[in-house]
């Protein structure tokens, strides 16, 4: 009966523990209204471009695209270069892209592809340029197979006095092999249903 009981309060206090943890997330987004999101992204061959679209589908608020004042090379082998590069020597590449009132927005999503399994470069242009301090912040990816690597840990890292929620990812396009925009027909569809569920677990819909 001891071990029976034991069971049955660690069951309890589990299940307290993530009741919890779900009512915290509900409240990080009461009261967020869509003109208090904000969602930018980076994409290179518009997966990560269709993943935003998609998010901005449920919830509403402002799509950003970031885009550099000096563009990455069209050469795919090159642009690999270059990032690895920019990697080894910290490089913030300047950004042409400008939001405006960026104290106005209470959710930011970040969205980008996994380059050399790490934060794209761009990426973190960004969230050194603005100050994300007290907003909630979440990231979701596009990458290869290979996964987020490091970069949902660098998001993290680089918005210390953020809440960062969970972050969505998903297979994108395999550049390399000349296997570029992915999320239509099928796909398309099948990831659709994967946000949804990811924005309900995350609490931003019902």
């Amino acid at each position: 009966m001891k071990c029976k009981w034991s069971f049955t309060v660690l069951l309890s206090i589990f299940f307290g523990l993530v009741s919890c943890s779900s009512k915290s997330q509900k409240r990080i987004t009461e009261g967020v209204n869509k003109e208090n999101i904000l969602i930018v992204y980076l994409s290179r061959t518009n997966n990560t471009k269709t993943v935003a679209e998609m998010i901005h589908h449920f919830l509403g608020g402002t799509l950003v695209a970031l885009e550099l004042e000096k563009p990455y090379p069209k050469n795919y082998q090159a642009t690999v270069r270059q990032v690895v590069h920019e990697n080894e020597i910290n490089y913030l590449p300047p950004l042409k892209t400008k939001i405006d009132s960026i104290q106005n927005y209470d959710v930011v999503f970040v969205g980008f592809p996994t380059w050399d399994m790490k934060l794209p470069p761009p990426l973190k242009s960004f969230l050194h340029q603005y100050d994300l301090s007290g907003k909630t912040v979440i990231p979701f990816n596009t990458n290869a197979g290979y996964g987020v690597g490091s970069s949902f840990e660098t998001v993290k890292e680089l918005c210390p006095n953020s809440t960062i929620l969970d972050g969505f990812s998903t297979k994108g396009g395999v550049e390399r092999d000349g296997i570029l925009l992915v999320m239509k027909g099928k796909k398309g569809k099948q990831v659709q249903v994967e946000i949804e569920n990811w924005l309900k677990k995350i609490g931003f819909i019902n």
